[in-house]
């Protein structure tokens, strides 16, 4: 039976995290030592712990092998050997910071692919399955999102409603004061000019 493939991923407790650090550093540091010993190579190996603890192992001068990588990469050198020490172990640290980030970059670029629906034939059944569950809870929160909305808006609506019928019903009001006022205006006229016209008969 072949050995199971293990996800590369952040290992999320922190005591198996700390186990596996040390585990798989002592493992580098003796590649480091046996890539050194069996193929003659310069190595230099710099590892810093997620504390910042420095683990490293040199198979020749550190300084020298530090000064060969800036010089190969055409950084300017140091005079000071332990000012030299200090900058190159900081850009090795950014350099793997760096690479980190891309990496990250990449394997969020290749999920946003694989929620499209894009390059799943390099997915297993496992992760297949897994994204087929994110899709769902994605769903799920979009029609819930979606409800939420429509119910928000009804309620505005009938909101809006319930003001103009209101509004309606002050117009209406209004209205018919102003015809009754209108009526009463007109009797009183008309109640004055009869008055005018008998009082004329009578003289």
């Amino acid at each position: 039976m072949g050995r199971r493939k293990v996800e590369l991923k952040r290992i999320e407790s922190s005591i198996s995290r700390q186990v596996t650090f040390s585990k798989r550093r002592t493992g580098i540091l003796k590649k480091a030592f046996e890539l050194s010993v069996l193929c003659d190579a310069e190595v230099a190996l710099i590892v810093f712990s997620p504390s910042g603890k420095l683990y490293q192992y040199a198979s020749h001068d550190i300084n020298r092998t530090i000064a060969m990588y800036r010089s190969e990469i055409g950084l300017p050198q140091s005079s000071n050997p332990a000012c030299s020490t200090r900058i190159g172990t900081m850009e090795l640290r950014r350099i793997n910071e760096t690479e980190e980030l891309r990496r990250s970059i990449q394997k969020l670029e290749m999920r946003l692919k694989n929620l499209a629906g894009a390059e799943l034939s390099m997915l297993g059944m496992q992760e297949l399955k897994q994204l087929e569950r994110q899709l769902k809870t994605g769903v799920q929160r979009i029609r819930s999102e979606m409800t939420r909305i429509t119910s928000e808006n009804i309620r505005m609506l009938k909101k809006k409603h319930k003001a103009q019928q209101e509004e309606n019903r002050l117009l209406q009001k209004r209205l018919h004061e102003l015809d009754q006022y209108g009526n009463a205006s007109c009797s009183i006229t008309l109640g004055a000019s009869a008055r005018n016209v008998i009082n004329a008969f009578q003289t």
